[in-house]
């Protein structure tokens, strides 16, 4: 099973046995859905038929106009919409020959589903300034080392922005790894799931679609930006060209085997959301501001309580590293790792944290995921008000659970 969703079973037995618990280990936007977006899945609910595989029309050319805004021109026949994104990376793997070049950390399902094909997972370290994308130089000198030992490097996954750091590749970054993808004949698979979570709107953002059209798929979906995970509303862009053409036929020929086409009531709501009329734009905005605020509160506790990490400025993760208060933490609670170090924070403070062990990183350290976008709120009433705030930090319901982390934090030491 997801590591993640391991963890959050885990926390729901401990919850019900009556263990107050603060949750960091689960990605999951904890907002009240949004009212007229429900209306539209009420309203497809009568709608049984299973319709095209890829999706209809009108949801399709919502979601080539959704590109389009982004500055990737986009027909509908580009399209294809599947229950949640997952599924889509899934079927690209299937597709698309060759092994997989994932960032080090990278989301935890990347490796697994590569393995699930019959594909190996090459990890690359992420550069100095950010996550989401292996280092240039590190990247070119995997795909060598790779092919020395007889493997077949072809796809490069890259995450903008980024689970598990919070952070974006910058544009001079996207552009320097599509110049080696385009040396290296590799496909790009650019996850933008979190585009609409940039905490500042102005901050630069360059997908590769922009770079390199014609070998770059793009994947987003619903879960994120609109707090609607259990849906499972996801999105695909696929090049336009021969090559691009061949991969979404091979896409859509997994997808009738697999999952035959996003319940129509999903539709419904996907086409209304891609198609972004001013309410939806003003609460992708909110939503936006509420993930940025908290974030970085957090990133300022982790940063206060000693441990380095890279500023979030998109989604709603951060990834300190402990590493300078390792002899500390060893001699005064055997913290030796990021297994034992997540597990001092669950078993002695309540804080349940993601050990970055899990997210392909390297055991021996002392670094971990924590989401902060479960800390709204335990009701939908209270959601609405961190959502609605000036200033949502000030709020009981939100501060109470960032001063059990702060403790958590700090008391680790102690």
């Amino acid at each position: 099973m997801s590591p993640n969703l391991e963890l959050n079973q885990l926390v729901e037995q401990r919850r019900a046995a009556g263990e107050p618990l603060v949750h960091l280990g689960f990605g999951e936007s904890r907002l009240p859905p949004f009212a007229p977006l429900v209306e539209r899945v009420a309203a497809g609910a009568r709608q049984t038929a299973y319709g095209p595989v890829a999706g209809d029309l009108v949801v399709r050319s919502a979601g080539a106009g959704y590109f389009t805004r982004r500055r990737l021109p986009t027909e509908p026949d580009q399209v294809v919409v599947a229950p949640g994104s997952k599924p889509l990376l899934m079927a690209l793997d299937l597709v698309v020959p060759g092994d997989v070049l994932l960032p080090r950390p990278a989301w935890n399902t990347y490796a697994p589903q590569a393995a699930l094909a019959g594909k190996r997972a090459l990890a690359v370290e992420i550069p100095e300034e950010c996550g989401g994308v292996p280092d240039p130089g590190a990247l070119r000198e995997r795909i060598r080392a790779a092919r020395a030992a007889g493997h077949d490097p072809r796809i490069l996954v890259l995450t903008l922005p980024d689970n598990p750091t919070g952070t974006l590749a910058p544009p001079r970054l996207v552009r320097e790894l599509c110049a080696i993808a385009e040396q290296e004949d590799l496909l790009i698979v650019s996850d933008e799931i979190y585009r609409d979570v940039m905490h500042d709107p102005a901050t630069p953002y360059l997908s590769p679609a922009e770079v390199a059209p014609r070998r770059t798929v793009v994947t987003s979906g619903l879960s994120k930006s609109l707090a609607v995970g259990g849906w499972r509303i996801g999105i695909a862009r696929f090049p336009d060209g021969p090559w691009g053409e061949a991969i979404r036929a091979g896409v859509l020929s997994a997808a009738s085997e697999i999952w035959s086409t996003l319940a129509r009531p999903m539709q419904e709501a996907a086409a209304y959301a891609f198609a972004e009329p001013p309410e939806i734009r003003e609460r992708l905005a909110a939503s936006a501001r509420l993930h940025g605020t908290v974030a970085r509160e957090v990133h300022r506790i982790c940063v206060a309580a000693g441990a380095r990490c890279r500023p979030p400025v998109g989604a709603f993760y951060v990834y300190p590293d402990f590493e300078p208060l390792r002899e500390e933490l060893a001699a005064k609670q055997s913290v030796t790792d990021s297994p034992s170090l997540a597990r001092s924070l669950l078993d002695r403070f309540g804080v349940v944290v993601l050990g970055g062990h899990l997210l392909g990183d390297d055991e021996g350290a002392l670094r971990f995921k924590a989401a902060t976008s479960m800390l709204y709120g335990a009701t939908a009433e209270e959601q609405q008000q961190s959502l609605d705030a000036e200033d949502p930090l000030a709020l009981p319901h939100v501060r109470a659970p960032l001063d059990r982390i702060e403790e958590g934090l700090m008391g680790i030491l102690g």
